[in-house]
């Protein structure tokens, strides 16, 4: 193939977060200029603030979907002068239709070519592949489910347990393991909307469940001439709910040999299709280091940060080279051969999220009232939206920021990642460092020899928590407290303020007409209640008198203010309303903290002053 180079000019990500950053240091290391895209909801993310341009894109209501609209990104590309796109990963980062609408308009897509994402992205179709290689796969239905006989037919001929599994996408979801046949419909339908949900394809299929193996997966890079090399591996069997936690390069355990085969099944099965770009061989490995392929993820991965700290290797400026037409073997990416790669060391990834340990992970939103990172000797940080102030929605991902510490060997690493975790002061949501920090001490992890249930093993990693005091935030809440409240320790004099009597409009002339007041009053509750059921009219509450103590002017609004306007409003309308709302929590903060009135007693003034209408 003739070797042509394209330039990059101005590179768009069509993601958000912490990756969007990660790409966007990685062009500006380049010369590149950097282009974001943002909802609404994502208006104060600070990957809008690290790109050169960035723009909104869909409406006000829709936080999520923008994200996945292909003719809107490529729309915004093209009107901005974009020369390439950047997928990321997660949202569509793995849609082969993207890739071929950028490749159809000029833009240049950093990642494999539409049709090979096709072919690994489904993941029968991969098994298939991976089998032509030569690659041990697991055993499974030889496509998509589509009826209840077949679904039950496969899983009994595979033979339970079975994973009921999305043909398409990745991240854990569309997963569901089954033990028995009685829940095997269930699954099937659970795993099938979650997949037609986050993936936009509802097909599954049915694959042996191997029990309590570790999850391997090997680093691909290949360029556009046919050269490709391995990054090494990363043991990602620290999970939960199939999604990784945490992350550790190379696997520490694993027999040399067993290493050798992984890569060269990764390497067979990538070369079958002519593998361009950066990609991630997934495999499953038993207790007997037996090797079963996964799936290929075609596309950058999380973790990825752990084998660029082992290598030095940039894995994203790599993969933008090669977009652009370099050969991998070219000095300025500085592999050169496989030969060349090497690695030093060990490194862990952990990712801090916003969860509940001891809730069953429970999501936590709102906001980050403080947040005060790490930093030192072997630690890396890739941040997405973590700072103080910052809001945490709850339409995205639960991660703050992914932590990556390096170290000679494991048990260095795991002490320095301890330390960083440490380190960190999040306030005003929950998160999960206590988890991390309990597992970063626990002599099983620390070993290597983790599996894939190790979490859900270990309910004592969720249970012990670290006894944080947060006296810092205390204080600072203490001190905000009596600057705006004063002192409650501090007596005030027990005096009552008086007004004058309220100057009220000339229409108080005019005589109260009965209202619902009266209404209530002559029919007496259930005779009242019967007689509301039967009306057919829309009935009103005016709320003013409430708002009037729960707005921007909440100090202000007096007892004397309302009175000089509620005779009158009431003799002229409150006998065409329903009810007239004059109570709520604020009443008493108003009242009482800030304009030192009874709560009690402007109630009672404004009864007299509204006879006839429902308070």
């Amino acid at each position: 193939m003739k070797k042509e180079r394209r330039e990059i000019k101005k590179l768009l990500v069509a993601n958000r977060g912490e990756i969007a950053i990660r790409v966007f240091r990685a062009a500006s290391e380049m010369d590149i200029r950097t282009v974001a895209i943002y909802t609404f909801e994502d208006r104060y993310s600070l990957h809008r603030y690290k790109a050169d341009e960035a723009y909104q894109i869909g409406e006000e209501y829709d936080p999520l979907k923008p994200y996945l609209d292909i003719f809107k990104i490529i729309k915004i590309a093209k009107d901005n002068g974009v020369d390439a796109i950047h997928p990321g990963y997660g949202f569509l980062s793995e849609n082969d239709e993207f890739a071929d609408a950028c490749e159809a308009v000029g833009l240049i897509w950093i990642g494999p070519k539409g049709s090979v994402m096709r072919s690994l992205g489904d993941k029968i179709l991969a098994k298939q592949i991976a089998a032509s290689a030569g690659v041990p796969i697991v055993i499974a239905s030889p496509g998509a489910i589509e009826n209840e006989k077949d679904l039950k037919a496969e899983a009994k001929r595979i033979g339970y347990p079975v994973m009921v599994k999305a043909a398409t996408g990745g991240g854990g979801r569309g997963m569901r393991i089954v033990r028995e046949e009685k829940d095997i419909v269930n699954a099937f339908n659970e795993a099938s909307g979650e997949a037609l949900t986050a993936f936009g394809n509802p097909a599954v299929f049915v694959e042996k469940y191997i029990d309590n193996p570790k999850h391997i997966e090997v680093q691909i890079i290949g360029d556009l001439y046919g050269n490709m090399v391995h990054l090494f591996e990363r043991d990602c069997s620290v999970q939960r709910r199939h999604q990784k936690v945490v992350e550790v390069a190379p696997a520490t355990t694993l027999r040399d040999e067993t290493k050798r085969k992984l890569y060269r099944y990764a390497l067979d099965i990538c070369g079958e299709l002519n593998y361009q770009n950066a990609g991630t061989v997934e495999f499953l490995v038993d207790a007997y280091e037996n090797i079963f392929f996964i799936e290929v993820n075609t596309r950058i991965q999380v973790e990825h940060t752990i084998t660029e700290v082992i290598t030095g290797i940039d894995i994203v400026k790599v993969q933008i080279l090669i977009a652009t037409g370099m050969d991998l073997f070219d000095e300025e990416i500085g592999i050169l051969s496989q030969e060349h790669v090497r690695y030093r060391g060990v490194a862990i990834q952990c990712r801090i999220t916003t969860e509940d340990p001891s809730e069953n992970f429970k999501p936590d939103y709102g906001r980050l009232v403080a947040y005060r990172s790490a930093s030192g000797f072997g630690i890396r940080l890739d941040a997405g939206n973590a700072y103080a102030g910052a809001k945490i929605s709850p339409f995205f991902d639960s991660m703050l920021v992914k932590v990556t510490a390096s170290g000679n060997n494991m048990a260095a690493a795991s002490d320095r990642l301890h330390r960083a975790l440490r380190e960190f002061r999040i306030r005003g949501v929950k998160s999960n460092i206590s988890f991390l920090l309990n597992l970063l001490k626990d002599e099983e992890f620390r070993s290597g020899k983790t599996t894939v249930n190790y979490i859900k093993e270990r309910i004592d990693l969720t249970s012990k928590k670290p006894k944080w005091r947060d006296r810092g935030t205390k204080l600072l809440s203490y001190l905000s407290e009596v600057i705006v409240n004063g002192n409650p320790d501090v007596r005030k004099l027990d005096t009552e303020i008086t007004f004058e009597k309220a100057k009220v409009p000339e229409d108080t002339h005019l005589e109260y007409q009965n209202g619902t007041k009266q209404l209530l009053t002559a029919l007496g509750p259930e005779k009242f209640a019967v007689w509301l059921k039967n009306e057919k009219q829309i009935h009103f509450t005016d709320t003013t008198f409430r708002d009037a103590h729960q707005s921007l002017l909440a100090t202000r609004v007096r007892t004397y203010d309302l009175l000089n306007v509620a005779e009158s409003y009431a003799k002229k309308h409150g006998h065409e309303l329903f009810s007239m709302e004059v109570w709520g929590g604020a009443t008493f903060d108003v009242s009482m903290r800030f304009l030192k009135e009874c709560p009690w007693k402007r109630l009672e003034k404004l009864r007299e002053a509204i006879p006839n209408t429902l308070l």
